[in-house]
């Protein structure tokens, strides 16, 4: 049995994490943190700050919070020998710095997704990717999503890009000769390889990356359409994870 505190607890993925995680037989929530008290603790106590907790209560750590949080929780866990699993995205590279500075006292495992529908199709794109000569993606939030683009985004280009270097391929050119209004082909987030970024009411997440070649096309689509679906990814990482000093990117090598 793991178990878990929730940082961020009272937020959407957070309530979503503590209902998810909450219902699996080898896991217990045992504390939700939040400054703000969650609607709902699913059983679990609260606590404004992981510094209330008691750590021979727990096994791991999940941060759903934002970046500021997980360098506070990576420094927690580091101290206290406990794991940690980072869903947060947009860290910066002195945040990220402190992150990679615990994993050397304890184990951390971070994902842009947790999806594990997510994980296949950055597999399935970086399989596809010395295939074919042009390749873009959009990337498509929620409203609230407060970064773009989208962390999933930005590893799936990045798997992309180091399938089409190992391949050999040159990085892409831009098709493009005229721009009628500056911004509209996306970022680039390498070698030629666009984002776009699209934020609704009404959606979760989802991703097309989309493949163009001679004659034929593939798109290689992935839809949330609700926050439980990252439940068993974070399940994963969750068993995995502990406090033996380690830092694992991404959970497609829990898949294997």
């Amino acid at each position: 049995m793991k178990r878990v505190a929730i940082v961020g607890g009272a937020g959407r993925m957070g309530q979503a994490m503590a209902e998810g995680l909450g219902a699996l037989a080898d896991v217990q929530v045992v504390a939700l943190i939040d400054t703000h008290k969650p609607g709902d603790a699913f059983g679990a106590r609260y606590e404004r700050s992981l510094s209330d907790v008691d750590p021979s209560t727990l096994d791991v750590v999940v941060d759903f919070s934002n970046p500021e949080g997980v360098v506070s929780s990576a420094n927690w866990c580091a101290t206290n020998a406990r794991g940690l699993v980072v869903g947060a995205t947009g860290l910066d590279s002195a945040q990220m710095a402190s992150v990679e500075a615990a994993s050397m006292r304890t184990g951390v495992i971070m994902a842009s997704n947790y999806s594990l529908g997510a994980a296949l199709s950055e597999r399935f794109a970086a399989m596809a990717a010395q295939y074919f000569p042009r390749v873009e993606i959009i990337e498509l939030h929620h409203d609230k999503k407060v970064d773009a683009p989208s962390g999933t985004s930005l590893t799936s280009a990045h798997a992309i890009v180091d399938a089409r270097r190992r391949a050999g391929l040159e990085p892409l050119g831009e098709p493009t000769q005229r721009f009628t209004l500056p911004g509209t082909r996306g970022g680039d987030a390498g070698d030629g390889v666009r984002i776009h970024s699209v934020r609704l009411p009404g959606l979760v997440a989802h991703q097309e990356i989309i493949f163009g070649g001679p004659g034929e096309g593939l798109t290689i689509r992935h839809d949330s359409f609700d926050r439980a679906s990252f439940v068993q990814g974070v399940a994963l990482a969750v068993r995995a994870v502990s406090s033996s000093a380690r830092l694992t990117i991404g959970i497609e090598t829990l898949l294997e």
